[in-house]
């Protein structure tokens, strides 16, 4: 499958619709509640190593949003009829060919504008897990990978906000909050 059907094909896939409580009220294509600001279920995976350090990714360039800014290990939603959990083990193993034990430690909810005309609203489940491994990008996916301190994350994430996408930049400071 071309690269150009495979983007339009990811954009085709239903999102669950939500209520501020997180109980699903429909579904929509994932492309059309992000034109709209609909209010859907997400999930962001943080994986940490040994030494405490962030995996991040930055997203590829030809993603339909946020293309080439860094942000958590990985992040996606859950299709109709899935667990936020399995889903994020999938996302995980599609987007960074691993997978880990993961367990959820906070939800939140965000709405943002973001390029192209698109807008984030999203009820986020927070997933965090541990592992040493390093991934194998997925190119669809993600264009580049670091582990990063969490200190000098918080610190550039203040420095150089244009670098990191709108959901790492406004849950970081939770996540850390939360695993302490």
């Amino acid at each position: 499958m071309s690269t150009g059907l495979q983007a339009a094909t990811k954009l085709e896939e239903k999102v669950v619709l939500v209520d501020i409580n997180d109980r699903q009220i429909g579904v929509a294509e994932k492309l059309q509640a992000h034109r709209d600001g609909l209010l859907h279920r997400a999930f962001s995976v943080f994986v940490l190593n040994s030494q405490g350090q962030l995996l991040l990714q930055k997203r590829a360039q030809h993603k339909y949003h946020s293309g080439g800014l860094w942000t958590n290990t990985c992040c996606s939603h859950p299709r109709h009829e899935e667990t936020t959990v399995l889903a994020a083990h999938r996302r995980l193993q599609e987007e960074m060919g691993f997978d880990c034990e993961l367990r959820e430690i906070f939800s939140f909810v965000y709405h943002a504008q973001l390029d192209n005309d698109l807008t984030e609203h999203e009820f986020d489940h927070v997933f965090v897990g541990y592992s040493d491994r390093e991934p194998i990008l997925n190119p669809e996916e993600a264009e580049d990978w670091k582990w990063i301190d969490l200190k000098i994350l918080q610190a550039d994430l203040l420095k150089n906000p244009q670098a990191y996408t709108y959901w790492l930049r406004d849950c970081c400071d939770r996540f850390i909050t939360a695993i302490q």
